[in-house]
């Protein structure tokens, strides 16, 4: 077991689902996996395992923001080996082409945390970015699957869900497609570990509009997102 995991060593496959609402996880687990198994409970962060398609798919709750998601994420590559951790969280809408359920594929993570700065002592802006392998077979996916409906780039992990003080307009200027809050962490602890990660984020709400989906559609309705990380999961086997 691990501090926040009570997984036994080999309980938890080498590819692991990282959605943010563990209740999402349990979704998941209950609709796309079989021979299902819970493996984790601890503070109600759901973790399971099951098969997909002939390989072995693990599920993970990793929680809100980039300090419960980076626990999570080494407890996953330090202690069970876990080669990839794709997740499968929301976002908001920053650009115009951007559009509510529209998919995001993080291909860099900007981020106002001191976390990473942190790592670095304050030497260098560490550019967190996602595994290109991982990115290439989820691109490719998710354009078959919904041709005009995927953007791949930079998102914001933000360290603040509520934060006036920041100016997104000039990120949007300068390119970031979406607001989340745990990309940057998860691809700092997978550089660290040099194991790979990838963020799948659907749009839940628009910064720009003011359209936003309820929580009970962020847990269940977003399966196309989940479609193509599992799908992405057997081309990595």
């Amino acid at each position: 077991m691990s501090t926040h995991i009570q997984a036994q060593y080999g309980q938890i496959a080498p590819i692991v689902l990282f959605p943010g609402d563990p209740l999402r996880a349990k979704y998941i687990a209950e609709n796309f996996l079989e021979n299902v198994i819970q493996y984790n409970e601890v503070r109600n962060m759901f973790g399971y395992t099951g098969d997909y398609h002939g390989i072995k798919v693990s599920v993970q709750g990793s929680g809100m923001g980039m300090p419960s998601a980076m626990i999570y994420a080494e407890e996953l590559y330090r202690d069970y080996d876990v080669q990839t951790i794709i997740r499968v969280g929301s976002a908001g809408g920053m650009q115009e082409k951007v559009k509510v359920r529209d998919i995001v594929l993080a291909q860099g993570a900007t981020t106002d945390s001191s976390a990473l700065t942190n790592i670095f002592k304050g030497q260098v802006s560490y550019a967190a970015l996602a595994d290109f392998e991982t990115l290439d077979y989820s691109y490719h996916i998710a354009q078959t699957k919904l041709a005009g409906r995927v953007h791949v780039g930079n998102v914001l992990s933000s360290d603040r869900f509520y934060n006036e003080e920041l100016d997104k307009e000039k990120l949007a200027n300068y390119g970031v497609l979406a607001v989340e809050m745990e990309a940057a962490g998860l691809y700092a602890v997978a550089a660290k570990y040099q194991r790979r990660a990838l963020a799948i984020c659907t749009i839940s709400d628009h910064l720009l509009t003011g359209e936003e989906t309820t929580a009970n559609e962020r847990e269940q309705t977003f399966t196309d997102m989940m479609e193509i990380a599992l799908d992405t999961a057997l081309k990595l086997d």
